[in-house]
């Protein structure tokens, strides 16, 4: 099984082109034993790149535990220069299927090559039956609202970017103890479907330093879709511009949140990484 291992800012994965190859008979084992950095070959999770049913593309992704997650933003900029680079197409503005809905990408070429994707994200959920959430909180959204978990109260803002997210302003990001602090929001009772898991500081009105911790993956270097909730978290509790830079382990995504539209914007970068072969023939069709 051919695949090629890409990563948008230190947010890695592993992608099989399943438009001019096979798709693999079960994706959940496979993404759970290709993404092993010890046995495997390595990554965050498994996506699936796939001729689109209502769009250009479809991507299908897989976290490192084998659940299937409904958007990645770091993803989907890699399928758009895997796409392009790779032959599939020839368009700059590439329409791609999630199970969040289908998502624009916008390939800003350098020498011929994608060097960054502008991804429109859509309008970022609110409601705590969109994200979903269970609080007590009538008021319609849940910012900045008071939410205990193990022996502390945290000051959170949920939102969802076809993925749910919980986002935590806080003075401690460097040093916080996030391997203890992440699994305890991502399987807290008030999130059904689980949780990805922000902790950020705000550094001046265009700048936010965040950590994340990605449901069924622990914490990665990057998320696009949680830099995207944490600066719609940001606007909401009015600590930023309406666009920012967000700074994460892996590197820098810019995005902005459109007032005419409503949809959030986030660009960054997407890299190759290898291509190589996966010596597991029950695994495909």
């Amino acid at each position: 099984m051919k695949f090629t291992k890409m990563q948008g800012i230190g947010n890695d994965y592993i992608y099989l082109d399943c438009v001019r190859g096979p798709v693999p008979r079960d994706p959940s084992a496979l993404a759970r034993r290709v993404s092993d950095r010890h046995f495997g070959i390595g990554g965050d999770g498994l996506v699936l790149i796939l001729p689109g049913d209502e769009a250009d593309f479809r991507m299908r992704m897989y976290n490192a535990d084998g659940s299937e997650a409904e958007m990645c933003g770091n993803a989907s900029r890699c399928v758009g220069k895997y796409v392009y680079d790779r032959g599939l197409t020839d368009r700059t503005e590439v329409r791609l299927e999630t199970g969040a809905g289908v998502k624009m990408l916008r390939l800003l070429l350098k020498n011929g090559t994608v060097s960054a994707v502008q991804v429109d994200m859509g309008a970022p959920a609110l409601r705590p039956e969109q994200i979903p959430a269970r609080m007590d909180d009538d008021s319609g959204a849940l910012i900045h609202v008071p939410m205990q978990v193990a022996d502390r109260v945290f000051q959170v803002t949920c939102v969802s970017m076809g993925n749910p997210h919980c986002v935590v302003f806080q003075d401690e990001v460097e040093d916080w103890p996030i391997e203890s602090w992440g699994p305890r929001f991502e399987h807290h009772s008030a999130f059904p479907r689980r949780i990805n898991t922000e902790f950020a500081r705000v550094l001046d009105r265009e700048t936010i330093r965040m950590r994340v911790w990605e449901r069924g993956s622990g914490e990665t270097l990057a998320c696009g879709t949680g830099a995207c909730a944490t600066l719609v978290a940001a606007v909401l509790n009015g600590l930023t511009e309406r666009e920012a830079t967000l700074k994460l382990n892996g590197g820098d995504l810019r995005i902005r949140w459109d007032e005419a539209s409503g949809h959030v914007l986030m660009t960054g970068p997407a890299a190759f990484v290898f291509d190589g072969n996966w010596d597991e023939k029950e695994d495909a069709d």
